[in-house]
Parts: C-alpha cells; sequence; structure tokens
C-alpha cells in the first residue's frame, strides 16, 4: 500500500487523508500541536466545497453547527450606526444562501473526529528534513524516529514548512497584500444577539461576531501594514502588543477590546498574504491548501480552496494507481492495496494543477477586488463554482 505523508492536521490534510484511504493509499498527518487546534475566526464552506463536504459524509453535522445571524451593523468611528442590514453580513454573505458559515474550531474536530479511526495522526509533532531517493521520502521529525514515506504532501499553512524544505525560503512565494489581520475569543461584553458590527477608523478596523449561544465574541481586527513583521521567537508577543496599542486608540470600546486582546488565550495575528508559485510540486512532494496557493482570508475561500484541492489531489492520485475513479461512491477503491501497480505521481501531481489552477486564480483574486471591502456577490458566485470535481 502506498503511504503518504500529509503534513498539516487543520482541515486540508484530513479531508485529504480521508479521500487518499477511500482510494486505497495509507495516509499519516503530522501536526505541531498537541492535538485538534481550538480557536480561529468564523470559516465559510462555499459552491462546490459544499459538495466536497457532502460526498465525504460531513454535510448535515456542518450544518447543524453553523452560525446563525440575524444580520449587522455597520458603524462609524464612534459607534454610531450608519448602516445594517438583515439580508446579509460581510462575514458569510447572504443569510439565505445554501453556503455555510461556520467556527473553524468546530470544523477542525469535525474532520478529526470523521478520520481518527483510519488515519494515524502524529500531533505534538513536526518535520525537520526531506530527502528524497529513488522510491520514497525520508522524513526526519523532532520527536518520531526518521520514515520514509512514497509521498509528502505539504498542507501546513502560509508558513509552511514542507514547501520551505523543498522549495525554499517563505520570501520567494508570499505576496504581502498591505494588513495584518487578528483575531480572538472574548466573552460577549456587548451583549451582541445573533448580530454582527463592523467598525472601520482610519487603517484599522473590525467584525464582532457573537458565537456559543451569543455568549462568547469572536473578534476580528485588521490593521493596514507596509509588510509582513519578520518572524522571531517573539514576534507573536511583538503582534499582539501592536494591536493592544492600536485597539486601545479607538473611539468605541477601544480599552475593552484592548483588554480583551491583551487577556485572549487563543490570539492569533498574521500578514495578510498571498501564495504565488509557478509550480506547487517538486519530485513527490506537492502541496495544498494555504501551503501551495493562499488566497488570504481576505478572500473568504481559504476553506473552500483547501476542501476542493484536498478532493482534486486525492482523486488524480487515485486515477494515477490504476484503481480507477474512487469518486463519492467508492467505485475503483481497492483498500488492500495497489495491486503491484505503483502510483505515477509526477502525472497525478500535473493534472492537480491543470485542475486547480483556473479556480485558485479566480479565488484568490476575490481578496484583492475591493479593497476594504468584501468582493461582489457576483464574483463570489463565479469564483466558488468554477470547477467540476469529476474532472
Amino acid at each position: 500500500m502506498q503511504t503518504v505523508l500529509i503534513s498539516g492536521g487543520g482541515i486540508a490534510g484530513p479531508v485529504l487523508a480521508h479521500w487518499l484511504r477511500r482510494h486505497g493509499f495509507e495516509p499519516t498527518v503530522v501536526e505541531r500541536a498537541p492535538g485538534p487546534r481550538a480557536g480561529g475566526q468564523a470559516v465559510d464552506i462555499r459552491g462546490v466545497a459544499l459538495d466536497v463536504v457532502g460526498r465525504t459524509g460531513l454535510l448535515e453535522q456542518a450544518r447543524s453547527v453553523r452560525t446563525r445571524m440575524r444580520g449587522m451593523s455597520v458603524l462609524a468611528p464612534d459607534g454610531e450606526e450608519i448602516e445594517r442590514s438583515t439580508e446579509a453580513t460581510f462575514s458569510s454573505g447572504r443569510l439565505d444562501s445554501e453556503d455555510i458559515e461556520l467556527l473553524r474550531e468546530d470544523f477542525v474536530r469535525m474532520v478529526h473526529d470523521h478520520t481518527r479511526a483510519d488515519v494515524e495522526y502524529l500531533f505534538g509533532d513536526g518535520i525537520t528534513a526531506l530527502a528524497e531517493h529513488g522510491t520514497g521520502v525520508r522524513v526526519d521529525f523532532t520527536h518520531a524516529a526518521p520514515r520514509t514515506f512514497d509521498l509528502v504532501i505539504g498542507a501546513d499553512g502560509l508558513h509552511s514548512t514542507v514547501r520551505r524544505l523543498a522549495f525554499g525560503p517563505e520570501e520567494r512565494f508570499t505576496r504581502h497584500l498591505g494588513s495584518h489581520l487578528s483575531v480572538f475569543g472574548a466573552d460577549n461584553f456587548l451583549g451582541l444577539d445573533d448580530w454582527q458590527v463592523w467598525l472601520r477608523d482610519g487603517d484599522v478596523g473590525f467584525g464582532i461576531m457573537p458565537v456559543r449561544e451569543n455568549t462568547e465574541l469572536r473578534i476580528a481586527f485588521g490593521f493596514e501594514s507596509a509588510g509582513p513583521l519578520a518572524r522571531t521567537p517573539d514576534s507573536a508577543d511583538a503582534l499582539r502588543r501592536i494591536v493592544v496599542e492600536k485597539l486601545t486608540a479607538l473611539r468605541w470600546n477601544g480599552p475593552r477590546l484592548a483588554r480583551a486582546a491583551e487577556e485572549a488565550p487563543d490570539f492569533y495575528c498574521d500578514a495578510m498574504a498571498q501564495v504565488r508559485m509557478d509550480s506547487w510540486s517538486r519530485g513527490r512532494v506537492t502541496l495544498l491548501g494555504d501551503a501551495g496557493y493562499c488566497p488570504s482570508p481576505l478572500s473568504g475561500q481559504g476553506t473552500s480552496l483547501a476542501l476542493v484541492g484536498a478532493y482534486v489531489l486525492a482523486d488524480c492520485l487515485g486515477r494515477a494507481r490504476g484503481g480507477g475513479r474512487g469518486g463519492h461512491g467508492g467505485r475503483g477503491v481497492d483498500p488492500g492495496g495497489h495491486g503491484g501497480h505503483g502510483v505515477d505521481h509526477a502525472a497525478a501531481y500535473a493534472e492537480y494543477e491543470r485542475r486547480m489552477r483556473p479556480f485558485v486564480t479566480l479565488n484568490q483574486a476575490l481578496a484583492t477586488e475591493n479593497p476594504g471591502g468584501p468582493a461582489s456577490g457576483e464574483s463570489v458566485g463565479r469564483a466558488k463554482n468554477a470547477l467540476s470535481l469529476d474532472g
């Protein structure tokens, strides 16, 4: 049975592992965190990505935990409401859409629970070296003993270790989009009831939504920046200090928001950037999701790209191993092994890129269509459906 190491245990990695198992591969997922990661903003599952979730068997479960917003308010810097909508929100689009918005941590837990019985997970570990030879890739880990895998796939995010080891420094492939985004949780000290608030004040702004039956808030705070802060051992603390300072200066609830950022155990902040690469593959290594083609949270399509990419990559590898098309009905799946046939990984990776690149290009464009605001509904509708799962 062909072995595949997947770096990254968020959403893309486990979904890929599920579909590789369906196509007769033996996947292992390595994740630096000690378990499925908590925290993070709400994410969207849109268009063809809904079909992936449905074929994976998680659609009804995802719908059961979706956010249930009644609408949103747009506030002036002093907190005065200047606009409101009961038809759409900036985070999820139209409220009557079939698309699903849910908390990232809920979806991460969901896909892990769905796959853990059939997939080997190495939590609390990471890759330190890759060495490809004629028949596989030797992988060194931080803690586990070295192992050799037939294929290695990086699904480890914007700051991908696999990309760095296989392709070179991150700076070659990232394009800064002129801002940073911070996300953190807090108690619902604003008393929001299934209602979002959005505010922009100069070069900063935020969106706040209640979650967990209105008991908690998820706060997404953005600020313009000339470039990303250098990644150093203390860069996370430095970013938190910057966010706290900028929040404190806000006229509407600034000190309360700053205190929430200062105290949040799930505080996150990073530069808004896209990953642009001429090729996502090198030898037996390829990249998936943000590692290879991050669209940035500004696009609203990072999760959908990860889901679709996972399905398409597994499909291409399944076809290249002589097992036929597993598809959502399982046709051609040979869970007992590859029947003596190897995998033409070069052909599979080339087909993966051929099918995914036009979809990636359209979805990355959403992030820059309307600087400071969401892309148009027409653009989102076109981009989210611009691929057929069946090739």
